[in-house]
């Protein structure tokens, strides 16, 4: 056990792969180069002769890494890069000038800074090197941290929005994201991932809303790679049971009784569809308000009438759902992953390639596939 826990602990040391492409390498080395060529050029320009080294800090490489190389991180945001910097050089400052000169100033001017930073909700790393510069170099002067702290910040943050756009980046990497509200049925809530994350309770070099994207699309190529090879053909109902536009309802209804099934689709004399009726449709014409008596609201309302005119609806092509999802037979089920668990979709049917109907896939036909996709993997 010991000897397994020395194992883990140096193998904590040996970093791992990176896995972004040369090409994003380079758009990162180059946006930091920009960057800072930038903020340097407006300081040389604002300062006249003096040496643009003056106007530039130290730690404002540091925060062009994180500006340039991860600017979907929440620590690279604007305020975090200008906040962070200046709010740690005006506690740097605080700390020269009122504190002894003592080996701890520095760790305490650095603790301090991560301190307010943490409660300004600006947390930035370059931020303690700020902190630290400060007292290091003895500066007492609080103007300092306006010029060129904030100043510096401010342009590294224009010059980040402007490449990082322009190179298909988004900056600001919005960080509180207005998230609809979870299906139900799905396999995991946003509340689920905010229950972890506090448990979790440290800070995560990635925004809450970005996770999520990144745990849905692992699950989805989780089913691509399962069911990549199944298509609708092979699970589909065939030969489903039709109705026609002008099916009698009390026809429709009794078809869905005696089948035991809650949806027909409605096909033209070529077996084109256009369009679904189900029981939901039939229940959205009477009043579920209330109970008593549904069952004779129902019978009258299918019940046919026999004079010219109606203010009813008489056929199914008057209550039945035209906009209708439709897949092909050869459509990797896998697809139809968002229509049943986020759509609200419980039939789906499906055409050959000259657009007839062939079959229809219901939450039953796609549990199986589902199933069968969770088996072990040989």
């Amino acid at each position: 056990m010991r000897f397994e826990t020395l194992t883990t602990f140096a193998r904590a040391w040996i970093p791992g792969p990176t896995v972004v492409d040369g090409r994003e390498r380079l758009r990162a080395v180059a946006g930091a180069a920009v960057g800072l060529l930038f903020t340097a050029l407006i300081c040389q320009l604002v300062a006249g002769p003096s040496p643009s080294g003056n106007w530039l800090i130290a730690p404002l490489g540091a925060s062009a890494v994180l500006v340039f190389a991860l600017p979907a991180s929440p620590l690279a945001q604007p305020w975090p890069v200008i906040g962070g910097n200046t709010l740690a050089a005006l506690v740097g400052v605080a700390c020269a000038r009122w504190l002894p000169d003592a080996w701890w100033l520095g760790a305490v001017a650095t603790a301090l800074a991560i301190g307010l930073m943490f409660s300004l909700r600006c947390l930035h790393p370059p931020g303690g090197a700020v902190a630290l510069l400060v007292v290091l170099t003895h500066t007492h002067d609080f103007p300092f941290a306006i010029s060129p702290v904030m100043t510096d910040s401010l342009l590294l943050v224009l010059a980040g929005v402007f490449y990082n756009s322009l190179t298909g980046r988004r900056y600001p990497h919005v960080q509180i994201a207005q998230r609809p509200a979870t299906p139900g049925d799905t396999r995991f809530s946003s509340a689920d991932i905010d229950a972890v994350l506090a448990r979790y309770n440290q800070v995560l070099d990635i925004s809450r809303d970005d996770l999520e994207s990144l745990i849905r699309q692992t699950e989805m190529e989780s089913w691509h790679r399962r069911l990549g090879t199944v298509r609708c053909v092979d699970f589909m109902s065939r030969d489903p049971v039709t109705v026609e536009f002008g099916t009698p309802l009390q026809e429709a209804w009794s078809l869905m009784h005696e089948r035991r099934i809650k949806a027909l689709p409605v096909t033209d004399r070529t077996r084109r569809v256009v369009g679904i009726v189900t029981q939901a449709d039939f229940f959205r014409q009477i009043d579920l308000q209330h109970h008593e008596g549904l069952g004779g609201r129902l019978r009258d309302f299918l019940r046919a009438t026999r004079t010219v005119m109606s203010s009813k609806p008489e056929v199914v092509g008057q209550i039945m759902t035209r906009q209708v999802r439709v897949a092909s037979e050869d459509r990797p089920m896998v697809d139809l992953v968002p229509l049943f668990s986020e759509g609200g979709h419980h039939h789906i049917p499906i055409i050959d390639g000259e657009r007839r109907l062939t079959g229809m896939i219901t939450q039953s036909d796609f549990v199986r596939a589902l199933y069968r996709a969770a088996e072990p993997e040989a």
